[in-house]
């Protein structure tokens, strides 16, 4: 993508919030297959801050693969992901809960809303704000500015205010964004302030476990490393107090295979329609699915401890 159409808009970037604590986030992010930065985003909220590698290396476009990515969480944890995106030409969101279709909306890059209304009512129910207050605040995010085809302020200035618009009504749902996580900064801008922060931690990736946060270091030395990496036979990583552990493929129990054989029943149609619809974002969030799922299911066969 040529650096000329970042010119003409906001270079493309994301945010993944989870309403959950990183600890419970931390478990099953490495479905995702990237390490990215995690932080707390809020009473009951975590931000994972991708760093751009599959929409800047692959071409997918990022409304896909933040959306595929948010899908992909929202069914192996019970709790829904908001996915934030923005490029050149729009910006908008995707809300991903559990084994319901997503829902988002869209604005071009000057401000004007190409979503459809219902579809932000949808996003409020689901999330259980306001129904008169905040339902009033999202309104006004779908209603036309008196000036937005002018060619005034720097280009991509409407979809950045829409989506700080939509983050000042999130706020009064308890989230709170990490000091210089601004939506409308590119990828790898984003991900050099989420690594500056304190407490920020890496996802892990399939057959990894996440870091536990910064350790202390010599001087000159990287915080945010991995940290020290747990032992073949050391403890599993739980998530928020063990209430997710159980449901975890390496548990084998009952909770896990369930889960698993329902990831498998996801992924397996979802990464079918991916590739009718030549769609790589959808595509790969199906064949995670199908790939943690498989992998839950294996460890939950006789024999396996």
């Amino acid at each position: 993508m040529s650096t000329e159409k970042f010119e003409r808009g906001l270079a493309p970037g994301a945010l993944l919030l989870c309403h959950a604590e990183p600890d419970a986030v931390a478990a099953v992010a490495p479905l995702l297959g990237e390490r990215m930065p995690l932080l707390r985003a809020g009473e009951g909220w975590s931000v994972i801050v991708p760093e751009g590698g599959p929409w800047r290396d692959g071409g997918e476009p990022v409304d896909r693969v933040v959306t595929g990515w948010a899908a992909a969480l929202a069914v192996g944890a019970p709790w829904p992901v908001l996915a934030l995106w923005w490029d050149a030409d729009r910006a908008g969101y995707t809300l991903a809960s559990g084994f319901r279709r997503p829902v988002g909306y869209v604005w071009l890059a000057n401000g004007t809303p190409v979503g459809e209304d219902e579809a932000m009512r949808t996003f409020a129910a689901r999330l259980g704000l306001d129904p008169v207050l905040d339902v009033q605040s999202l309104d006004r995010l779908t209603r036309p500015e008196a000036d937005a085809d002018r060619a005034s302020g720097p280009a991509g200035a409407g979809a950045r205010a829409r989506l700080r618009g939509l983050l000042a009504v999130l706020a009064r749902a308890g989230i709170t964004l990490p000091a210089g996580l601004d939506p409308g900064e590119g990828a790898e801008r984003l991900g050099a302030t989420a690594r500056a922060l304190p407490d920020v931690r890496r996802t892990g990736t399939a057959g990894r476990h996440p870091a536990a946060g910064p350790r202390p270091t010599a001087e000159g030395s990287d915080p945010t490393d991995e940290g020290p990496r747990p032992s073949a036979a050391g403890p599993r990583p739980t998530a928020a107090g063990g209430r997710l552990a159980g449901w975890m493929p390496w548990t084998g129990g009952p909770g896990a295979r369930a889960l698993a054989l329902a990831q498998v029943a996801v992924g397996l149609p979802l990464t079918v329609w991916g590739l009718r619809r030549r769609s790589g974002g959808w595509t790969v969030a199906g064949a995670l699915l199908v790939g943690h799922g498989a992998l839950g299911v294996a460890h939950g066969l006789p024999g396996r401890t």
